[in-house]
């Protein structure tokens, strides 16, 4: 992970290690196909351009399989971003907040209520949504939303914060 000695906000973001994480019961049982994980994948590409490595994790609802995934992705793995999809709404099964919040070394709130603005405006259910955001070392952690249309209306307006957070962890 590399970022170019420019010290602006719009500094050059170097190939970034990223895992998206798809938590579904259904989904990771085959019950039918993960398109909210591709669509994270889509977005990224189109805001941070090609090049960027793409680690992908197809999970079910279980929060210690849940935090296990994502200490092993920031530690083993090495990642510089970490998002998950799906687990954020109030139901018994949604546990992704959770499980995030077992593994952040510091939670950045402003992720979440950035999300639930932006979706508020559109979905006045959009307030339900439980997701949140941090770091663990040098990676990067936030909850998306499960609904691929969601993904596309939460994840790009997020993309400023998201560069200038790893140009911090990264000494930036």
């Amino acid at each position: 992970m590399g970022f170019a000695r420019n010290n602006s906000v719009s500094a050059v973001i170097s190939p970034l290690r990223i895992a998206r994480v798809t938590l579904s019961d259904r989904a990771s049982a085959g019950v039918y196909a993960d398109l909210s994980g591709p669509e994270i994948e889509r977005v990224l590409r189109e805001t941070l351009g090609d090049g960027h490595t793409f680690i992908v994790r197809l999970i079910p609802d279980e929060r210690a399989v849940i935090a296990d995934t994502l200490r092993a992705l920031c530690d083993d793995d090495a990642c510089d971003l970490v998002v998950t999809t799906g687990g954020t709404g109030p139901a018994p099964r949604d546990v992704t907040p959770e499980a995030t919040r077992d593994v952040l070394e510091r939670e950045l709130p402003g992720f979440g209520e950035a999300m639930r603005a932006v979706s508020f405006a559109k979905v006045p259910t959009a307030i339900l949504s439980r997701a949140t955001a941090g770091t663990r070392g040098r990676t990067l952690l936030i909850n998306l939303p499960g609904n691929p249309r969601a993904i596309g209306e939460c994840l790009p307006p997020l993309v400023p914060a998201i560069r200038e957070c790893l140009k911090h962890l990264h000494g930036g």
